[in-house]
């Protein structure tokens, strides 16, 4: 019997393939973001209704006609020499002609994605900056942030390296508009 050399795995490897070995306890996500890997415990019932809310809202009103996908698995573009992003926005929509979900494994790619939504919960921090950078630098066009600690609604837009060059920002209580593909305004008042 010959021992095979083997090519010594990268810290970025070793940091992957741990992360994809990972068995979170049920409920919780566990996701790799840049270069950390970070479990966030289920969500409460307010974060559950806003999200709720919003995906009706995006179902009765958009002007494209959108699929959403709740907790999926995204794979994004990371800086630097780290593996590659692995998130669970809280939800993800894209146009429903792409059927960017059939077939998709649990862990898929996030071209075709129109925008992804977080409402922030135990790590409000994370959901403010971190995953915005790294949603932007996946080229994700918008990024809707439901900030409750703030009482606050954002859509960041126009993606460009590490951040999202566009913002707006409105209280819960006031409409906020979703552009194309979407074109209509998200009534916030159920958010207060």
């Amino acid at each position: 019997m010959t021992a095979m050399a083997h090519e010594p795995l990268s810290q970025e490897e070793v940091l992957l393939e741990g992360f994809l070995a990972l068995d979170a306890p049920e409920g919780f996500r566990a996701e790799l973001i840049e270069g950390e890997i970070v479990v966030t415990p289920p969500p409460d019932g307010d974060h559950a209704d806003y999200i709720g809310l919003i995906v009706e809202q995006v179902h009765l009103h958009s002007r494209t006609r959108m699929q959403f996908a709740g907790t999926k698995g995204l794979i994004l573009r990371s800086g630097g020499r780290r593996p590659k992003d692995r998130v669970i926005p809280d939800g993800t929509f894209a146009p429903r002609e792409l059927r960017l979900y059939r077939g998709a494994d649990s862990w898929m790619p996030c071209d075709g994605v129109a925008m992804v939504l977080e409402v922030t919960s135990t790590k409000p921090k994370a959901d403010r900056e971190v995953k915005r950078r790294c949603h932007a630098r996946a080229g994700i066009p918008f990024y809707l942030l439901v900030d409750r600690d703030i009482a606050q609604v954002t859509v960041f837009s126009e993606p460009q390296e590490d951040d999202y060059r566009e913002h707006c920002a409105r209280p819960f209580g006031k409409p906020i508009t979703l552009p194309e593909p979407f074109a209509f305004d998200l009534d916030t008042a159920d958010l207060l």
